[in-house]
């Protein structure tokens, strides 16, 4: 058993291109596992090379809601093409699909709803007939849009969610990464058997105090989505995998719980969702 894991980080993202192999070496030598995230095909597959070179290291396989493509005629949003995917779905290292889900905060409910959902909606019936869990993105629109829009990415994702669960059962299920939903919406998840990550941002912000403090521990998870906000002592630099020991950290203060009880749940979870 690893001493952390990180579920959710971007190593294979160009921020690691000139250092990623002592970042890999820090992480060795702090014990420390993480799942490295596609957001397309391309860095799907670079996130499969790199969990196949190095133990430790996990994938997971998807495409982002507002992933685009560039081409002479400008830019399209990237799909979901089933045939390309199922090339890397059966390798023994890729544990989750995603991160997948809906994002109103970079791109308009109203004119982008359906074209998100159905690319969410294909990438979850992928994950239960290949038995994987998902690895969910979700971002609301700014305040006032929500109010204007209806557009609560939360909502949403747990309408098209709930009915799957009903029809799938145990094969769905997942972890909502980066979550900043409200604690009732953290409930509805965590009743059909999905998980809720907090990422560096909680060693800051005490806006997710309520949630981490009332969820049961197996329900939580940690994650860093390094090279981005990273935690504090880190904070305004590049975040690495290795720090989700901070988060780790503050998940326990913030509990009132002793920090070694609350890293061994957090890897235990961790290790039962990947199976």
């Amino acid at each position: 058993m690893p001493k952390y894991f990180d579920i959710h980080s971007h190593l294979n993202f160009r921020d690691y291109d000139k250092d990623r192999q002592e970042v890999i070496k820090r992480l060795k030598e702090s014990d420390t596992h993480t799942i490295v995230i596609g957001t397309d095909f391309a860095s799907s597959q670079s996130a499969v090379e790199l969990a196949n070179a190095h133990e430790g290291l996990y994938a997971s396989i998807g495409v982002h809601p507002i992933r685009e493509t560039s081409s002479s005629n400008g830019t399209s949003p990237v799909d979901f093409d089933v045939a390309e995917f199922e090339k890397l779905v059966k390798h023994p290292k890729v544990v989750a699909v995603g991160e997948c889900g809906l994002d109103f905060y970079h791109a308009k409910k109203e004119t982008d709803f359906e074209r998100q959902k159905k690319l969410f909606l294909g990438q979850a019936l992928f994950a239960v007939e290949y038995n994987k869990p998902l690895m969910i993105h979700a971002r609301p629109a700014r305040t006032t849009d929500i109010v204007q829009s209806g557009g609560n990415a939360y909502e949403e994702l747990l309408g098209i969610l709930e009915p799957l669960k009903r029809e799938h059962g145990a094969k769905l299920r997942g972890n909502v990464h980066f979550f900043a939903g409200s604690w009732e919406v953290a409930q509805r998840f965590f009743a059909f058997d999905f998980t809720v990550s907090f990422t560096g941002v909680i060693t800051f912000v005490r806006d997710y105090d309520e949630i981490i403090k009332k969820a049961p521990l197996e329900w939580l998870m940690a994650e860093t989505d390094a090279p981005f906000v990273a935690p504090v002592p880190y904070r305004g630099g590049r975040n690495e995998p290795g720090y989700v020991s901070e988060v780790v950290k503050s998940m326990a203060a913030i509990r009132g719980e002793d920090e070694e009880q609350v890293r061994i749940a957090l890897v235990n979870n961790a290790l039962r969702m990947i199976g």
